[in-house]
């Protein structure tokens, strides 16, 4: 009988993987739409990709078409929006981290993986309210009972480069204690980092942690604090273009790395 029980635990397991690994495979084609034809020529550069390293790639962007008089469109936000015009008609895709990408290039498969180019790095940071009314000063202040905390998580179902970050600097220096009371403190996880904003601002919360850039583009309504130098955690944002893009495309990405694409990104908190 013994034997009998531990087979069942054994097949019950193969059963729950399985299950598992449709799930995720679900999850990652349910975007893709076979019938669309990929066709990106039309003399316009068409950047599609998550919110947040988007304010940078617009205002390079805008740069680029000064310069040259060649169009760029970026266009931006959760992929669901999107993922269909790409589906036709991307010259480039930008991720906001590594795991982000991996994630896109299982929908867009005119891209390959072998293509993808890190271009710029940036900090995790704690956003605060205005002001600072809680006098957090680095990561020991959120451990404090009574702050409140949103985090940006995937939740398995939604591209994000705020998966796992809060995770990423709680854990840093390997407390599990760390984990435990940060975790105690987060009212809301949010599925992008649109909707931890909207979160942040709602509940009145007392701390976010996210990109740099997101308070640099909002500062008229938070502040923040930098993590500790043993906290910190980066992300990259990144490209990849499509073999059939426009040949402008690849000029554009040439731009976002010079000198002058550097300041621009720099200015949003991003650094090589």
């Amino acid at each position: 009988m013994g034997f009998i029980v531990r087979k069942t635990k054994i097949v019950s397991s193969i059963f729950v993987a399985a299950a598992l690994l449709i799930t995720a495979t679900v999850q990652a084609s349910s975007l893709l739409d076979k019938s669309i034809t990929h066709a990106p020529k039309d003399g316009v550069v068409r950047i599609f990709g998550p919110g947040g390293p988007h304010t940078a790639f617009i205002k390079a962007a805008h740069a680029f078409q000064r310069e040259t008089g060649k169009k760029v469109v970026v266009v931006f936000g959760p992929e669901s929006k999107w993922t269909r015009d790409a589906q036709h008609s991307a010259d480039i895709i930008f991720g906001s981290s590594e795991q982000s990408m991996t994630a896109f290039l299982e929908n867009y498969t005119f891209v390959d993986s072998g293509d993808a180019k890190p271009l710029y790095i940036r900090p995790a940071v704690i956003v605060v309210q205005k002001g600072n009314p809680k006098n957090i000063k680095g990561f020991s202040d959120l451990l404090r009972p009574g702050i409140r905390i949103i985090v940006t998580e995937g939740k398995g179902v939604y591209n994000t480069s705020g998966t796992g970050v809060w995770e990423d600097v709680a854990g840093r220096k390997g407390s599990l204690t760390d984990v435990q009371k940060f975790r105690k403190n987060i009212v809301s996880f949010e599925k992008g980092s649109g909707a931890s904003f909207r979160a942040f601002k709602n509940l009145d919360a007392d701390a976010w942690i996210t990109w740099k850039h997101w308070p640099l583009d909002h500062s008229d309504v938070v502040d923040y604090v930098q993590l500790e130098p043993e906290r910190q955690i980066f992300r990259v944002t990144n490209v990849v273009v499509a073999p059939n893009a426009d040949p402008e495309a690849r000029e554009f990405i040439s731009f976002v790395q010079s000198s002058q694409g550097q300041k621009i990104f720099a200015s949003e908190g991003w650094s090589k």
